[in-house]
């Protein structure tokens, strides 16, 4: 029987995925790709990366750009320190490279939002370099064909998988092995229902062979979400609205949001505080938005003003018109508020 690696890599060059637009491309664009695909699916980065890379073509490029440029691009993507720390590794690598993108893995690790997977990733795909990778697909992968058990999240058990990670790699062809690896978790060995009989490994995967695929790979040990509330105060003066800068780190930093409070209490009070004067308002429906640690319950409420308080006018606040706003770097809640509750006034004929 051919080794695990030979018969990943053959699956791969048969069935694998070959039309991604990273693949075949410089370690900038690779880089790119690996990071916008932390915690995302395909199909959501596809069209983000397609954009990112028509405005930022090269390292050079996106260290020359803005915080606001760099997020307007990245709103809706979510875990928004990853397009800051994108942004900071270019700067870097225009500072300290001369705009070349590093080659030694040493160098890679070093810059902002790059882990030893990412790093090896970019080695291994861009480089063929003989390195192993171990994301969230490659962890399933090989928990279900190794019979890993425990929760890749503790630190021995996570030391298991680079280790069978580091022992399965092949001599060459790493790049397609990697790739393969990739394409086996988002495709076959799926964390539901996975295509059992399409596997090339099938045949001495334990976890097929002794009926554990739905206990492999071991879940987080489940903990109560906790849940926060906030107030979100939606101020229109016609189709103006108020935004906020978000601090630089935390929650949704540096996007621009909307003035955020505990409660409908705090926020009557910033109001009255601020000598704004209604028109007309009202309460939006309660929704709510999950984070990876808790979930946020938003209330929005919608005023409209009969005029814009100079008094919120500081540093910090902006007024922009609501259609403009959809195409800033703001977070996703802010711009599901936007697309429901706002709406352009009718044009007299």
């Amino acid at each position: 029987m051919q080794s695990f690696s030979q018969r990943l890599i053959a699956w791969q060059r048969l069935h694998g995925r070959h039309g991604l637009p990273w693949q075949n491309a410089s370690a900038y664009h690779v880089w790119l790709s690996e990071i916008m695909l932390q915690q995302t699916r395909v199909a959501t980065v596809i069209p983000y990366y397609q954009r990112f890379i028509a405005s930022f073509p090269d390292v050079s490029a996106l260290a020359a750009a803005s915080e606001e440029q760099v997020l307007a691009l990245w709103s809706g993507l979510g875990y928004y320190a990853r397009g800051r720390n994108l942004r900071c590794a270019a700067q870097i690598i225009a500072e300290r490279h001369a705009g070349e993108f590093p080659r030694a893995f040493e160098h890679l690790i070093e810059l902002p939002g790059i882990g030893r997977s990412t790093a090896a990733a970019v080695c291994a795909l861009a480089f063929h370099e003989r390195r192993a990778i171990l994301d969230g697909n490659v962890k399933r992968v090989l928990a279900r064909y190794c019979g890993i058990k425990g929760w890749a999240g503790e630190k021995k058990v996570e030391e298991k998988f680079w280790q069978q990670a580091e022992a399965l790699l092949p001599q060459h062809d790493v790049a397609i092995y990697t790739q393969a690896l990739m394409d086996m978790g988002a495709t076959v060995c799926t964390r539901s229902k996975p295509k059992c009989v399409l596997c090339p490994v099938q045949a001495d995967c334990v976890a097929l062979q002794t009926e554990r695929t739905a206990e492999l790979p071991t879940p987080r040990p489940k903990k109560a979400v906790p849940e926060r509330s906030a107030v979100f105060l939606l101020l229109m003066h016609g189709s103006d609205i108020l935004l906020e800068k978000r601090p630089g780190s935390g929650i949704w930093g540096g996007l621009w949001s909307l003035p955020q409070f505990d409660d409908e209490e705090a926020a009557q009070h910033w109001f009255a505080q601020s000598g704004m004067d209604a028109r007309s308002g009202e309460r939006l429906n309660t929704f709510t938005h999950t984070f990876t640690h808790f979930k946020l319950l938003i209330t929005p409420l919608k005023v409209q003003l009969a005029r814009k308080p100079l008094r919120v006018e500081q540093a910090g606040r902006i007024w922009m018109d609501a259609g403009e706003a959809l195409g800033a770097a703001i977070p996703t809640p802010v711009r599901m508020i936007l697309i429901k509750s706002v709406r352009p006034e009718p044009v007299e004929g």
